[in-house]
């Protein structure tokens, strides 16, 4: 698939076919994803995989059984694989430390950063996730931790110092309903594109 296939046909896949997908095509996906531009090349994004029967105990915790009758995309939680995507803010300031980069001041603290690169490198690393998934002809879902980041951070035995910045369902998708937000339309590309006058 081409590239800008894959960015004009990649949507967000909301029932999946419960069959397993191949750890080693699952690795395949990551090992493209995680190539994507990174602040002084910190690279500080990694990735947590939960697949077969270990998805549940994500779901246990982000959607309890009592409130599973009434959620929408029962189908969702067919996934096979659900890759949470973590980021290291420490890593950054540790990085940004560094001689090379200590002139910066952002080796100070987290508090020095203006803007927090660590979401946007792991921003691009999801973007390279869900287009690679498209590419490969899987579906992909992406949705954030929200106020369940403490409890699934714990569960997982994550380092303290890591972030879940989304998770990402990926399997094969199967036929289903648009999201509400799917019908809203894109701005036209004039009213994003601005150009200061010469």
């Amino acid at each position: 698939m081409e590239l800008t296939q894959a960015i004009s046909q990649r949507r967000m896949t909301r029932s999946f076919d419960p069959s397993p997908l191949d750890p080693d095509e699952v690795d395949s996906i990551l090992d493209l994803a995680r190539r994507a531009p990174s602040a002084g090349n910190t690279q500080a994004v990694s990735f947590l995989v939960l697949e077969g029967p270990s998805t549940a105990k994500y779901w246990d915790i982000t959607l309890p059984v009592a409130r599973r009758s009434s959620f929408r995309w029962q189908q969702l939680l067919d996934a096979p694989v659900l890759v949470m995507v973590c980021t290291a803010p420490s890593a950054y300031t540790s990085r940004y430390s560094e001689p090379d980069k200590a002139r910066t001041g952002l080796g100070e603290s987290t508090a020095s950063w203006p803007v927090p690169y660590w979401w946007v490198d792991a921003g691009a690393v999801i973007q390279n996730l869900l287009l690679v998934a498209t590419d490969r002809g899987l579906g992909a879902c992406l949705f954030g931790p929200f106020e369940n980041e403490s409890a699934l951070s714990h569960k997982f035995n994550l380092d303290p110092q890591t972030r879940i910045a989304a998770t990402i369902a990926v399997g094969r998708p199967l036929p289903d309903s648009p999201g509400r937000s799917a019908h809203r339309p894109r701005p036209p590309l004039a009213a994003v594109v601005h150009r200061p006058p010469l």
